[in-house]
């Protein structure tokens, strides 16, 4: 056994966040790849500055659902929903992902936590998985 304390339980909020951000992660990245190839970037910069700004969103979402138990990663998480739907403006069709991963992000933010009260309020179930 080791000498570090045992982490506090994640909250659904918590659980459900990281999983979306973790899978939209993988949908920039491919947004990123369509908008270099559709030679989407606007005038002046080079085309292949959308791969690495697929990139960069990607690790971006990648760190916050890493730190999801952060204070500050609930709000970062809005901010880069807001950045992805901004990359709408480029190819239109991002805006489709970030319509469907926004209301998943809202709803493991704003129902999560809906949930995690009421789950708080009466008795909880014990629950255990198979690394415990």
């Amino acid at each position: 056994m080791s000498g570090r304390a045992a982490r506090p339980p994640r909250t659904l909020v918590q659980k459900l966040g990281a999983i979306v951000l973790g899978s939209e992660a993988i949908v920039v990245v491919l947004a990123g790849l369509t908008v270099f190839g559709l030679r989407a970037v606007p005038v002046g910069l080079p085309q292949w500055w959308g791969i690495v700004g697929g990139l960069i969103v990607a690790v971006a979402l990648i760190v916050v659902a890493g730190a999801i138990t952060r204070p500050w990663a609930i709000a970062a998480g809005w901010t880069l929903q807001l950045v992805i739907a901004l990359a709408g403006f480029i190819v239109p069709a991002i805006l489709i992902v970030a319509l469907i991963f926004g209301g998943m992000w809202g709803y493991a933010t704003i129902g999560g936590a809906r949930i995690d009260r009421n789950g708080a309020a009466g008795s909880p179930a014990e629950t255990h998985t198979e690394s415990e």
